[in-house]
């Protein structure tokens, strides 16, 4: 029996966890860090994207799920959030969030689960963070549904549309890499939004390489 689509793209990051873990500090040299800004822009702008939606954190509980090394619980600590959990099924992954959680010294106000969401049970979170994981999710209302039952103010989603070019090359250069990958539009981002209850569901393009929708989604 063939392994699970999410268990293959788990399997694919913890493989790669430490190269995906530069991306968001400064140790990648010049050139790389060029690449990253001019390439991955996505990135962050929806880091950004992400903190201005949820507005003030101070006090809040923050649920960060596929927190891969952990950034955005770095940040939400920073911002005053009470306490954060971050959720990711690969070890390799967990194990950078520990360290990023350690060198920031706000480590006391984590708690790290590995496993895959919604099977892993985590309570309700004021607001919840899901980036960059709907690329590899064959039932994206099952995951939506139990988000939905997890969020009591908001959530803050990605999406990876589609492209005439991009689409096709990443789904070639995944598949060699035996992680599957699946892409969507607005309409399909609004029904399995509703489908599974949020009432306010805002969704906007990022500019630029565009390669994802930042959802930001409400009960």
């Amino acid at each position: 029996m063939s392994a699970p689509r999410e268990t293959l793209a788990a399997d694919f990051f913890d493989r790669f966890a430490d190269k995906f873990d530069t991306l968001y500090d400064s140790r990648r040299g010049p050139v790389m860090r060029w690449v990253d800004r001019t390439f991955r822009s996505d990135m962050f702008i929806r880091f950004a994207w992400t903190f201005e939606r949820m507005g003030s954190l101070e006090g809040a509980t923050v649920l960060d799920i596929g927190c891969g090394s952990g950034p955005y619980l770095v940040e939400a600590l920073k911002r005053g959030a009470a306490s954060v959990t971050g959720v990711d099924p690969a070890p390799g992954m967990i194990e950078l969030a520990q360290r990023r959680l350690q060198e920031s010294r706000l480590g006391g106000r984590a708690r790290l689960v590995t496993g895959f969401f919604p099977e892993v049970e985590v309570p309700v979170h004021d607001h919840a963070i899901v980036m960059g994981v709907f690329d590899y999710l064959a039932d994206p209302l099952a995951f939506l549904q139990g988000l939905k039952a997890v969020t009591a103010r908001s959530a803050q989603v990605s999406f990876p549309s589609r492209h005439w070019l991009r689409t096709p090359l990443r789904r070639v250069r995944y598949r060699l890499r035996n992680c599957p990958v699946y892409f969507f539009d607005r309409d399909q981002i609004l029904s399995l939004a509703r489908q599974a209850g949020f009432s306010n569901v805002e969704v906007r393009k990022i500019p630029g390489a565009g390669m994802d929708y930042h959802v930001c989604l409400r009960p």
